[in-house]
């Protein structure tokens, strides 16, 4: 089994992790600075600065500035390092779920005013994150699919079930995201075993479920951190099959590759980054116009045709007509990650996880 180390490339392209540009300076919010915010770099950065953030500054006169963040830990502790000289290195910016969770344990996220926010109500409850006394800390901004993702020349009927990663037919040929944290083949496999994913709830359960993880690995060519190198492999059908980002996957058959996404019988896995504001930071008004801007059906569209991301909102709300729907997500329900257990677990999960399954 070979493993890469690269972290996760959105719709091909390498997430940067540092250097802000600026987005169309022509005009200055009234209040000033424009709002500094924090998006996943590369192509989806780029959609943001072509599609989304012109519009937002149309709409309300205020500027941005467009920073491009990494998905990972790594920007949760640029949150804390800043916040520890009472600063924020962004106004607002997307974060997603284990190192989220992390941050409002820690609470180095300023809470929200969702009074200025009405295009809040436009989100399911399972989009607001509140801390225990009720302030809203996290709202959703984009979601995305992972799906069992073949290549239809080396595997003409595509498996419906999470289950054919198990089966010793497709031995030493199927590839798999390489951290417990972004693969989340633990709540996979809770889900596909186990009858969900409650059996997570402790170390013992959490043990069981890793035994019957360790069952597939033999038919794992590859664990991947790199989403260029399972990509090529898939589409070349050297790997004809693992889990994949269902955007990323329908992209390369449009482009003619022979690549099929297919959500499993067991539901797709479905991640998400959502809007926090750093501790330190200031701009509270142009922050709620910000989010409210980005809670809306027609942005939600827009994301979705151009960016490649599910609605956080109730899609009817939307104008996406289904085939654009069947782009980007599905109608069955997902496999949501658990990502509580990273927290409270964390530690253990990375040992077993090295020591059982991509060690």
């Amino acid at each position: 089994m070979k493993t890469t180390y690269t972290r996760r490339r959105f719709l091909g392209t390498a997430a940067a992790t540092g250097a802000a540009t600026l987005a169309a300076p022509s005009l200055l919010s009234a209040q000033g600075a424009p709002l500094r915010v924090g998006t996943y770099g590369g192509f989806f950065e780029d959609s943001f600065k072509a599609h989304i953030f012109p519009g937002f500054t149309e709409e309300t006169g205020i500027e941005v500035e467009s920073i491009a963040v990494p998905t990972g830990e790594t920007w949760l502790v640029q949150i804390k390092n800043a916040a520890r000289a009472r600063t924020a290195p962004a106004d607002v910016s997307l974060m997603a779920g284990t190192p989220r969770a992390e941050g409002a344990k820690q609470k180095v996220f300023k809470a929200i005013d969702a009074s200025k926010i009405p295009n809040l109500s436009n989100l399911p409850d399972s989009f607001k994150e509140s801390y225990d006394d009720g302030g809203l800390y996290g709202v959703g901004g984009v979601s995305w699919y992972i799906t069992l993702c073949t290549n239809s020349e080396v595997i003409p009927e595509a498996p419906t079930s999470w289950s054919a990663l198990w089966d010793s037919q497709y031995e030493g040929q199927i590839g798999l995201l390489g951290l417990a944290t972004n693969s989340f083949m633990l709540e996979v496999t809770a889900t596909t075993y186990f009858d969900g994913t409650d059996i997570l709830s402790t170390k013992e359960g959490i043990e069981e479920v890793f035994a019957k993880l360790s069952e597939v690995v033999p038919n794992v060519r590859l664990w991947y951190k790199d989403e260029g190198s399972f990509q090529q492999a898939l589409q070349q059908g050297e790997i004809p099959m693992g889990q994949y980002y269902h955007d990323v996957a329908g992209l390369a058959a449009a482009d003619g590759f022979p690549v099929v996404s297919t959500f499993p019988e067991e539901g797709g896995i479905l991640d998400s980054g959502y809007w926090v504001v750093p501790e330190y930071s200031e701009a509270d008004e142009n922050i709620a116009a910000f989010i409210n801007y980005m809670s809306k059906p027609e942005t939600q569209a827009t994301l979705a045709r151009n960016v490649g991301t599910a609605p956080v909102i109730d899609p009817s709300l939307t104008d996406l007509s289904d085939d654009e729907l069947a782009a980007v997500s599905s109608t069955g329900d997902p496999i949501i990650p658990r990502y509580d257990i990273y927290g409270e677990h964390g530690a253990f999960i990375s040992d077993r996880w090295s020591q059982m399954i991509a060690g």
